[in-house]
């Protein structure tokens, strides 16, 4: 027996009673079904402890295999040696070296091979490397459902036309083999001659091996305490037993395997994938599910899927913002704007109370002239034309979703191959009648129990996101209390020649640095959002990994939409809105003037927030995710440089770089949802999103592709079927987006006031032009203010000079001396009639475009349907008729031999 056996305790349980391990107090193990899974062990005594085997590196730096060079490595348990260890208690040295030993006997007694080796860089560190044999591989293949190739596909496929064009980005097929397509099915141990098997070493990759071992260790017990069972990997990771677990990479991304028998698969990926150069090649998806799992493919799958479709968006974005640029100087209104004569001459109301002075209305001449840029028919056009394309989008998705399910056999996955979380079986400790089986099962609370959870979970997601809104409205007054500062420094007078002045007014100035600040704060807001999303959800208990995903996926985006868009909300649809008039202002909270919008409107300013948050955004995401994992890589080899001259293992290798975490891909989903989100919310105030997010995709793929090749451990390669609650959450946001656009054309532009003037009111019976133009709009969108009306509290300070007893200001009202003054006119309630209806039309027409499109395009093409269904038939021939033909024909010679029998009774009853 191994010398650490000699530290093993015999009476394990008593000494379990007497660690305090608050986390673990009340857990328990569902009960499975023996019959069906085999037993996860037991706490042995001192006698039937095993142990693995104890090697010594071989200086084989890229092997994968154990030390005999037959049985390839699944997994790797890392573990500091407990002698060596000085920052415990003894008594807790021991209760943690027991509890391991325990752990590893039972991996053993589940038919799982051991091998242990010491570190070559830190002798405290412990490799314990996994391997499955054939027989365990096929026992949990069928318990997990694990579909495995029958025969070749025999469909005949044609070539798509587009595949002449294609193939220029595809990756070179002499480096990187297309897959076999196979029909599949669940194996059966039992039928296991008809599946297509010419290698046992091979029939079962090494990312399948992986996950088949990674749901022993998930599930395997290693202490018992008050009759409650303690199980899992993940448990013994948190508590420090085990410093890590993971699956090998196959070789160096350097270089390939020294190994001939090895496909470096990871150098492959690496350079034809991960490397910078690829940035406009076509992703080798297949390999990428090969190597680790369909959950990372699934990923990177729909990330491609959705850069392709942002070419469109950001051809047609570019062309509308060129066409806004052309059209610049043309624009009627702007040039009345900077004209001295119309715009110089025309004096606007101070914008705050006492501080603010009078101003001039050519001082916002040039950002005029850049809302002309966005401000404009092509905006409308876009704004149209991507609510078309997000539904094209939704659907073609779809159907590629549908193809890589079968191409990848996860059809029938969430029906049959997802197990219960190891953190939910552990606090099953009720028992319930199950009202379809008429039998108890255990749940891990009552049905009050679930009441109470829920209505916390919920509470503390509306406190939360009531915080977030919180935080916006501290913006809000910060822009309301800071445009008093800028505009008594920077408006000393009116007339002023100064070149700051002519680009930094009081609003332009409030709009950036309230966005900066903004930014900031959604940062750290996230951060702190993060941690308490999980911790709600964990609090839920969900049961199996999709619900909990899909739990902390909703909740995060909840926090996140509300953080990241609150801002964008208020700039479009509420600043400038309720402002009243100079004479009786609208205050917020009861101090604060309402802000206004510049007098081209609201547009640009929320232009500049999106370009913030957006570009902000995509850089501070991109440094983060390069520069993090990198520079504690970094310093990791820095560390161990002293010893950088020794050969080194795989294993050690890895153990080296940085773990996956077990959100995996959760925030890269969360990150390009958020873009989405931007991309089509607020499209039609800023048409090079598209573009913006197209640069920064095209980037993002191959940085997840460099983190995950070179900085991370290989991922537990994990099953999906979709992106999973995320798809939803897009509808829901490309359903949302038809109406926040057609609102900012109808509200925050000047598009629907400037077609009403031209159409309406430049002409006669309320304009004075003979023919419809738009030449006076400036004038007729500011309505006119006597200063002897000013009340004393907004009463500006700064003396008035001139002879003019009036200044304006942007609204639609009656002038002073009118029998409605300062009332609204009737151009006002012309343009809110207009707006109402464009905002009707434009939905209902961008609705039934979707409706078409979404009824046109059906889900799972034709060509998937057929496979489909050649999968199943050659599934029931030949899994099931062959069982009926072999109890046929043992049916068969049954009956002979009853007949056999019967007749020589009769010929000797005859005799």
């Amino acid at each position: 027996m191994n010398v650490e056996n000699q530290d093993v305790l015999l009476d394990l349980e008593g000494e379990e009673e007497e660690e305090e391990d608050d986390n673990d107090d009340g857990e328990t193990v569902l009960e499975l079904n023996q019959g069906i899974i085999p037993s996860y062990g037991t706490v042995p005594d001192q006698q039937n402890l095993h142990t693995p085997e104890w090697v010594d590196f071989d200086d084989k730096t890229d092997t994968l295999f154990f030390k005999d060079g037959q049985r390839r490595i699944d997994f790797v348990l890392v573990y500091e040696d407990e002698s060596k260890k000085m920052t415990h208690k003894r008594s807790d040295r021991k209760k943690q070296k027991r509890k391991r030993q325990v752990y590893e006997s039972n991996l053993i007694n589940n038919g799982l091979h051991l091998e242990a080796t010491r570190s070559v860089l830190d002798e405290k560190l412990i490799f314990v490397k996994v391997h499955a044999p054939w027989e365990v591989l096929c026992t949990y293949a069928e318990v997990m459902h694990i579909k495995l190739p029958l025969q070749h596909n025999d469909l005949k496929t044609r070539d798509s036309a587009f595949n002449w064009f294609s193939r220029f980005f595809r990756v070179d097929e002499n480096i990187i083999k297309p897959e076999q397509e196979f029909f599949t099915a669940p194996f059966q141990k039992e039928h296991l001659s008809n599946f297509y098997i010419q290698d046992k070493d091979t029939f079962f990759n090494p990312a399948t091996r992986s996950r088949i071992v990674h749901f022993i260790l998930s599930r395997v017990e290693y202490a018992t305490k008050n009759n409650v069972k303690k199980f899992g990997i993940n448990k013994l990771l948190d508590t420090g037993i085990y410093k890590a677990a993971f699956p090998l990479h196959d070789s160096s991304f350097r270089h390939p395997s020294t190994d001939p028998n090895c496909p470096s698969e990871r150098y492959l990926l690496y350079r034809e994938w991960a490397h910078p150069k690829n940035i406009f090649k076509l992703q080798p998806l297949d390999f990428i599910r090969k190597y680790y799992g369909e959950k990372i493919g699934i990923y990177f799958a729909w990330l491609g899927f959705y850069t392709n479709m942002l070419t469109v968006a950001a051809v047609v974005g570019v062309g509308c913002f060129l066409y806004g640029c052309l059209t610049k100087d043309n624009c009627t209104w702007s040039q009345e704007v900077c004209d001295p004569n119309i715009g110089g001459n025309i004096i606007m109301c101070p914008q705050c109370d006492k501080v603010c002075t009078y101003w001039n209305l050519n001082i916002t001449c040039e950002s005029s002239k850049k809302l002309c840029i966005f401000d404009s028919f092509g905006t409308l056009v876009f704004a149209v034309f991507m609510g078309i394309w997000v539904t094209l989008f939704l659907e073609f998705w779809k159907r590629r979703q549908a193809e890589l399910e079968y191409e990848w056999d996860t059809v029938e996955f969430l029906e049959q191959e997802e197990q219960v979380r190891p953190e939910y079986e552990a606090r099953c400790t009720h028992v319930v009648m199950n009202e379809i089986t008429q039998q108890e099962e255990h749940v891990p609370y009552t049905a009050c129990g679930k009441c109470v959870r829920m209505t916390f979970c919920t509470s503390a997601i509306f406190f939360w996101i009531l915080l977030i809104i919180a935080s916006v409205v501290g913006i809000i007054v910060y822009r309301l209390s800071v445009f008093l500062v800028f505009s008594a420094k920077l408006s000393q007078h009116i007339s002023g020649t100064e070149v700051i002045r002519k680009y930094l007014t009081p609003q332009t100035a409030t709009s950036v640095t309230a966005s900066l600040i903004s930014f900031v704060v959604i940062m750290i807001l996230n951060i702190i959002y993060e941690k308490v999303a999980i911790l709600i959800t964990d609090f839920e208990l969900p049961r199996t990994q999709t619900d909990y995903e899909n739990s902390l996926t909703t909740k995060m985006f909840l926090f996140q939409f509300v953080n990241y868009y609150s801002s964008c909300f208020y700039i479009a649809f509420f600043k400038g809105k309720f402002v009243g008039h100079p004479g009786s202002p609208v205050y917020w909270l009861g101090k604060y003037r309402n802000e206004e919008c510049d007098p081209g409107g609201c547009l640009l300013e929320l232009t500049t927030q999106l370009a913030i948050i957006v570009g902000g955004k995509a850089i501070w995401n991109n440094i983060q995710e390069v520069l993090l994992p990198l520079v504690k890589n970094l310093i990791g080899r820095y560390s161990a440089a002293a010893k950088s001259e020794k050969v080194v293992a795989r294993w050690e290798h890895d153990y080296h770089l940085q773990p996956i975490g077990k959100l995996g891909l959760f925030y890269e989903y969360l990150e390009m949802v958020i873009q989405f989100g931007f991309v089509t919310l607020f499209v039609a105030s800023f048409p090079l999103a598209p573009l913006l997010a197209l640069i920064n995709n095209m980037l993002e793929i191959r940085l997840d592709a460099w983190k995950l090749t070179t900085q991370f451990r290989r991922m537990v390669p994990q099953k999906a079927q979709d992106i999973g609650a995320w798809q939803p959450i897009l509808q829901g946001i490309a359903i949302l987006a038809v109406v926040t656009n057609a609102m900012i054309i109808a509200f925050t532009s000047d598009m629907i006031p400037r077609l009403v003037y031209y159409w309406s009111f430049s002409v006669p019976p309320y304009g004075s032009h003979s023919s419809h133009t738009m030449k006076g709009y400036i004038n007729s969108t500011l309505s006119v203010f006597n200063i002897s009306d000013f009340k004393n509290v907004s009463k500006p300070l700064s003396p008035w000079f001139g002879n003019q007893m009036t200044c304006r200001y942007r609204d639609l009202r009656y002038p002073p001396g009118h029998q409605h003054q300062y009332e609204h006119n009737i151009y006002y309630w012309h343009v809110i009639a207009a707006k109402l209806a464009f905002i009707i039309v434009m939905e209902h027409v961008i609705y039934f475009v979707k409706f078409i499109i979404s009824y046109a395009i059906p889900d799972v093409s034709q060509k998937t349907k057929s496979k489909v269904k050649r999968e199943k038939y050659l599934t029931q021939k030949l899994l099931h008729e062959n069982d009926l033909k072999g109890v046929k024909k043992n049916m068969g010679k049954m009956a002979d031999k009853i007949i056999k029998g019967a007749d020589s009774t009769f010929r000797h009853k005859d005799e």
